[in-house]
């Protein structure tokens, strides 16, 4: 996928996987919110979660599998993966267009409703330990004893070039877009996000829970590091570190990263059901809490797009007013 001279993924990279994916995952719906809430400027919500599993995940996962089944790289036992649930959601319903056995790692935190539904995509679904990481390390051995092809929730070329797709579709709806905001975990889609932003000359805004903060971390550090792991969004944004990918585009980019407490992605999401009937997982709204508790202050006119990444949640804790 990628050069001798350059040793991450790139927009070329995105590039591939937009013809890859195209037809098979769902343009994102961008709508503006109403001018007044944020003064003057311009803030636009892209609906990434309306794919098919229910969250952005699905184009890395398309392009994944579709990548190498054109290479004839699938075995017969086809795919695992370890995932907090959503990527595991992607992989699974990418596989069984195919036909392709799943096999998804959890941990036994992952919501109820995910688990569910990742039984309903037809995945051989494993709950091992309290953390992805614990999952992670359970599907690596079940990879190296089965032979089946191990897919990462977030740290590989076309898993994040696949979430880059994203950022061309919102930038085709909203002409002269200044700024992206998306959450981050892991960082697949922060990356993809910040190599077509790069390109398309967006800046990008990354966020994080104050205490799931692996990308802030790393960008404070210079270098990949261990955080714990402690939040409300922890089912999808709870990665112990992010990838070095994501370190090198945030660094690439200068990317503006900023820290929401637990009660503004509550709030942010409450805001969400209340004032959009939209139920979005914490993560979604994770994004969102940057703008609402003002960790990010847009400026004059600013066009800003915000990421809604995810919707497979439990709606039962929204309060009804």
């Amino acid at each position: 996928m990628t050069t001798t001279t350059d040793p991450f993924p790139t927009y070329e990279d995105v590039k591939a996987a937009k013809d890859r994916v195209h037809g098979v995952i769902r343009p994102v719906p961008v709508f503006e919110i109403d001018r007044e809430t944020f003064g003057t400027a311009r803030v636009f919500l892209a609906l990434d979660f309306t794919q098919s599993s229910g969250s952005f995940k699905d184009r890395g996962a398309a392009n994944f599998i579709g990548a190498h089944l054109a290479a004839g790289s699938m075995p017969g036992a086809g795919v695992v993966i370890a995932s907090g649930g959503n990527a595991g959601l992607a992989c699974a319903w990418a596989a069984q267009r195919h036909g392709i056995r799943a096999t998804v790692f959890v941990p036994v935190t992952a919501p109820a409703v995910k688990v569910a539904r990742l039984r309903a995509f037809g995945a051989d679904v494993r709950q091992v330990g309290a953390e992805y990481a614990e999952a992670a390390a359970a599907a690596a051995e079940f990879a190296a004893a089965t032979g089946a092809l191990a897919s990462h929730a977030y740290d590989d070329p076309y898993i994040a070039a696949g979430a880059g797709t994203l950022l061309g579709e919102i930038h085709a709806q909203v002409p002269g877009l200044d700024t992206v905001v998306v959450a981050v975990g892991g960082g697949g889609l922060f990356a993809g996000t910040a190599m077509a932003a790069h390109t398309l000359g967006v800046r990008v805004v990354a966020v994080e829970p104050e205490n799931c903060r692996a990308l802030n971390a790393a960008i404070e550090a210079g270098e990949v590091v261990d955080v714990p792991v402690d939040s409300v969004a922890a089912d999808s944004l709870g990665a112990r570190r992010v990838s070095e990918t994501a370190l090198h585009w945030a660094q690439r980019v200068r990317a503006r990263s900023v820290l929401v407490t637990d009660e503004a992605i509550r709030a942010a999401r409450q805001l969400l059901w209340d004032q959009r009937h939209l139920a979005v997982e914490h993560a979604a709204a994770t994004a969102l809490a940057a703008l609402t508790s003002g960790a990010y202050v847009p400026g004059e006119g600013e066009r800003v797009a915000v990421v809604l990444c995810g919707a497979n949640t439990d709606p039962s804790d929204l309060v009804t007013t």
